[in-house]
């Protein structure tokens, strides 16, 4: 095994899933601040690509911007894929913390994030007959980053490459579970909110009266 810094070590887990996820389990290693900035990049690059992609190859409103949706779809899936994945893995008898799960998630994220940045960059560069380079990154974004997290899950829970399979469709569904009721409590909330809101209107405009 080799000693890394803690960017060296994301390093050495994209560029060697296998072998880098394994060295991180075994070595304790891997950073939590570093994962949280790569979460972030990862916010920062879904805004870059909603905005900043060339107008040849954007179909977004860009006149228009709301960030929720872009934070839903980063952070708050980010850390859903966390809770659900420690939830039902420990049923599963995986040996990954949350924190652990954390950081592997994190790292295997990075090609990803990389790509979505080099796509925007060439849409800024490149004209129309040439998009196929744009598809292009972005699949090769995409695909890396599910190679290195079934990797990461299954070096973190020390399971077989079937059953990290199942533990991570098993942890989508979880995720729809906890966005739903997360949903749901949110609309509760705001249903008393409204009721209580409407009470204390009605009282403050009796004493008035």
């Amino acid at each position: 095994m080799y000693e890394f810094t803690p960017l060296g070590w994301v390093r050495h887990c994209v560029l060697h899933p296998v072998e880098g996820f394994e060295d991180l389990r075994w070595k304790k290693q891997g950073s939590m601040k570093i994962s949280m900035v790569i979460v972030f990049l990862l916010f920062v690059a879904m805004v870059a690509d909603r905005q900043l992609t060339g107008f040849q190859f954007n179909n977004n409103y860009v006149k228009i911007f709301n960030v929720v949706p872009l934070i839903v779809q980063s952070v708050v899936y980010y850390f859903t894929w966390v809770i659900g994945n420690w939830s039902i893995c420990t049923l599963l008898d995986g040996e990954g913390t949350f924190k652990r799960i954390a950081i592997n998630s994190a790292y295997a994220l990075v090609p990803y994030i990389v790509c979505t940045f080099i796509k925007v960059i060439l849409s800024n560069l490149l004209v129309q007959d040439e998009s196929i380079w744009i598809s292009a990154i972005s699949i090769l974004g995409m695909c890396w980053s599910i190679i290195l997290m079934i990797q990461a899950m299954r070096a973190v829970h020390q399971y077989s490459f079937s059953k990290t399979l199942v533990s991570m469709i098993l942890t989508l569904l979880a995720m729809l579970l906890i966005l739903f009721l997360a949903i749901l409590l949110l609309s509760l909330f705001q249903q008393v909110y409204v009721f209580g809101y409407s009470i204390y209107t009605e009282i403050a405009y009796r004493i008035r009266g």
